[in-house]
C-alpha cells in the first residue's frame, strides 16, 4: 500500500468552530489520506493525530501582525509542518490573509514566481473551470497575470484533466481593445505566449464556461467570486420559496426534486471544498471561512489530489522556462516590472 498523503489541518480556522473542522477531517481520513489536526491540547480530535498549537488567529486580525505575533497558532504551525516536511500539504478555513502571510513565511515562493495566486474551481455549464487570482493580490501587474495564466493552465491539466486548456482574460468586453491598462498589457503578453489563449471574456460568461482558465487580478477575482456565490445562493433560495408557496408548486417540486438536488450540488461551493494557493514551494488549500464539515472534507481531498498530481514540482519545472521567455519584462524599458 502506498504512503498516505499527510494533510496538516488548521483545526481552529473557520466560522463554524473546531468541531466542524474535526468532523470534516474525520470524514476525509482514509488509508490514502491522513489528516493531522493542529489546535489546543484540549481539542477532541476524534482519534486523529493532534499537534498542539495553543494560539488561534481570529478572522478580524491583521494578517501580517497576527502571523508575527502568534508563531504557535494553529494556522502558522500547520503551514510550518509543510515547510519542515512533517506534512505534505496544508488546509485552513481561517483568515485568508494570514494564510497567505504564513505560507510566504513558512513555505516561500517557488523559484521564478512573482506572486502566489488563489485558484478557485467554478461550476461552469460546460464543466468545471478555474478562476484566478481570487484574492491573494488586490493589485497586480501584467506579468503577474501572465504567470497566473500558466499556473491556471497547469491546474486545469493536472486537476481537471483537460488537455491544452483554453485561457481567457477577464475584462469588460470581448474585443481586444477593451479593458483597463492592466488587461490591455496582459492581453498582449498572453497573445504572444504558447498558451491556448482565446482572448477577453466577460463575467456574465463565468457560469456558462467562459474558458477553462479565467485570469484576473485578485481584487476583481474576489469580487466576481463572491458575486457568483451570493447570486447562486439567492436564486436557489428564491426557487425553494416559490416551489413551497402553493400546493401546485409543492407537487411540481416533488417531480423535479432529483434534478434540483443535482443542480444544488453542482453549484454549491462546498462541493469543491477550497482553492489552491499556487506558486509556493509547498501545497496549500484555502477553504471558505463558512465551510461546513462537507466542505472541509472536500478541501482535504482536494489538497491530497494536488500532492498526488505533484502540482508544486510541475509548476517549479514550468515557470522558470516561462520567465526566460519574458525577460524583457524586467528590462529598463519596462521599469514597472518585478516582484
Amino acid at each position: 500500500m502506498s504512503t498516505p498523503v499527510r494533510v496538516a489541518v488548521d483545526a481552529m480556522g473557520g466560522d463554524r468552530g473546531p468541531h466542524e473542522v474535526v468532523a470534516g477531517a474525520l470524514a476525509a481520513s482514509s488509508p490514502e489520506v491522513q489528516p493531522i489536526l493542529f489546535g489546543p491540547r484540549s481539542l477532541d480530535a476524534g482519534g486523529l493525530e493532534l499537534v498542539e498549537a495553543p494560539d488561534t488567529i481570529e478572522m478580524g486580525e491583521k494578517p501580517a501582525d497576527a502571523v508575527r505575533s502568534k508563531p504557535e497558532s494553529s494556522l502558522v504551525s500547520a503551514c510550518r509542518a509543510v515547510g519542515e516536511g512533517r506534512a505534505d500539504t496544508v488546509v485552513s478555513a481561517g483568515n485568508t490573509g494570514a494564510m497567505l502571510a504564513a505560507c510566504l513565511l513558512e513555505l516561500r515562493r517557488a523559484p521564478g514566481v512573482f506572486r502566489p495566486a488563489i485558484a478557485v474551481p467554478i461550476p461552469a455549464e460546460r464543466g468545471v473551470s478555474v478562476l484566478l487570482d481570487c484574492g491573494a493580490n488586490a493589485d497586480a501587474r501584467p506579468e503577474h497575470l501572465f504567470q497566473f495564466a500558466h499556473m491556471g493552465a497547469l491546474f486545469a491539466e493536472e486537476i481537471l484533466e483537460l488537455e491544452r486548456p483554453e485561457v481567457g482574460l477577464l475584462s469588460i468586453g470581448e474585443e481586444r481593445g477593451k479593458g483597463n491598462q492592466l488587461t490591455l498589457e496582459a492581453h498582449e503578453l498572453l497573445a504572444e505566449s504558447e498558451l491556448n489563449f482565446r482572448g477577453n471574456v466577460e463575467s456574465r460568461e463565468l457560469l456558462t464556461g467562459a474558458a477553462d482558465v479565467v485570469v484576473c487580478d485578485g481584487f476583481t477575482g474576489n469580487i466576481s467570486l463572491k458575486l457568483l456565490e451570493g447570486t447562486i445562493k439567492a436564486v436557489l433560495a428564491l426557487l425553494r420559496a416559490e416551489i413551497t408557496a402553493t400546493p401546485r408548486g409543492k407537487l411540481g417540486g416533488l417531480l423535479i426534486r432529483s434534478a434540483t438536488r443535482r443542480v444544488r450540488t453542482r453549484l454549491d461551493p462546498d462541493t469543491y471544498g477550497g482553492a489552491y494557493l499556487l506558486g509556493l514551494r509547498g501545497l496549500a488549500v484555502v477553504a471558505h471561512g463558512n465551510s461546513s464539515r462537507a466542505a472541509i472534507t472536500n478541501a482535504i481531498r482536494l489538497a491530497a489530489r494536488g500532492v498526488e498530481h505533484n502540482v508544486v514540482d510541475r509548476l517549479a519545472e514550468r515557470l522558470p522556462r516561462v520567465r526566460l521567455r519574458e525577460d524583457r519584462l524586467a528590462s529598463p524599458a519596462n521599469p514597472s516590472a518585478g516582484p
